[in-house]
């Protein structure tokens, strides 16, 4: 019982803070949390479960499915256009410099939309994918769960130009990062730290970190705003020069639960990442205070996690008779058919 309270509180949290968030503060669309109940009743089961499977062997894959919908959300809005690879028709967002070697899940993703093709063909969208699965995925990491709005569907373009320009970047200011949540039309200060807080699962790459412990902002030294101990601790399993693929833990405490360590790990100056550490080490920001509260106070960052998720999976949806729903998640269907087309013949 104690364990699901979060959860249970989180769920009505989602329902008080909609009605307490002023008009045109959620974006006028058809998404509805009760979208497939009728088309695709077992969608959430479905996506809980291939989740379930795929942590047996690979405990990062909650963070990178939630990861996933984040980049997708930012570019163009929650259209499932990351999940593109390339062909002649589109120039693939996973080449670009915040996705390239580093974006994965993806066939995690393709084998829910196999199940979903199965089970309800032609229903459920890869954006709505993204959605649900991000939710299963932080309640499965121990995080709250929430009414997930539905009924987007899938963009027939990708667009690595703004993919490179508008994800947020692990080495940025804090001033960058706020000009990029602002573009989006997410606030720059709860929204920012809560969403921030996904860093709280999930692992890094060396190379993200590297210039950060031996040359940070080309001084030939290390970032002066992490905690001398945990410096020390990063450079043994990131020496300079060595294998930039080796993977660090984001947050150093509980690796792979969602909670509330992230805020007290940055408190402690113990962000891996710069744009991590700028929320609670740039002198004077208005994010120091929400740092603070959550770190003492996990069901805060909890019910301001869940707003947060709604608002930024209201960006720009595709809905009504725009888009299509894919029958891959990779290819848009002119593309899909083609190629089957061409298999069969």
């Amino acid at each position: 019982m104690t364990e699901e309270m979060p959860s249970l509180r989180c769920i009505i949290a989602t329902l008080f803070f909609a009605l307490l968030l002023p008009p045109g503060s959620f974006p006028a669309t058809t998404l509805s949390p009760s979208f497939y109940d009728e088309t695709c009743p077992t969608v959430f089961s479905i996506i809980r479960g291939i989740i379930e499977q795929a942590l047996l062997s690979d405990p990062r894959i909650g963070a990178s499915l939630l990861r996933l919908h984040f980049h997708d959300c930012f570019v163009n809005g929650c259209d499932a256009s990351i999940l593109l690879d390339n062909s002649a028709t589109i120039e693939s967002e996973k080449e670009a410099a915040p996705n390239n070697n580093s974006a994965r899940g993806f066939e995690v993703v393709d084998a829910m939309k196999i199940a979903l093709e199965f089970e309800c063909p032609g229903i459920v969208s890869c954006a709505d994918i993204l959605a649900i699965a991000a939710q299963e995925a932080v309640n499965l990491a121990g995080g709250p769960s929430w009414l997930v709005l539905l009924g987007r569907r899938d963009s027939t373009t990708a667009n690595r130009t703004l993919a490179n320009l508008a994800i947020p970047a692990a080495f940025e200011t804090l001033d960058i990062l706020k000009s990029k949540f602002a573009a989006v039309g997410l606030n720059t200060s709860t929204d920012l730290v809560a969403l921030s807080g996904a860093h709280t699962f999930g692992r890094a790459q060396c190379t993200i970190v590297i210039e950060r412990l031996y040359n940070f902002n080309g001084t030939g030294k290390a970032d002066p705003t992490l905690n001398a101990t945990y410096l020390e601790t990063l450079r043994k399993v990131c020496p300079q020069g060595g294998n930039g693929s080796v993977l660090v833990n984001l947050d150093p405490t509980t690796p792979n639960t969602f909670d509330s360590n992230y805020y007290t790990n940055l408190q402690a100056q113990e962000g891996l990442l710069q744009s991590d550490q700028e929320l609670f080490s740039t002198s004077g920001a208005d994010t120091i205070e929400i740092v603070e509260r959550f770190s003492s106070n996990q069901i805060a960052f909890f019910e301001s996690f869940v707003v947060s998720m709604l608002k930024m999976g209201n960006i720009s949806p595709v809905t009504g008779t725009e888009g299509e729903i894919r029958l891959s998640c990779r290819r848009v269907h002119m593309d899909y058919t083609s190629s089957n087309k061409w298999s069969s013949s």
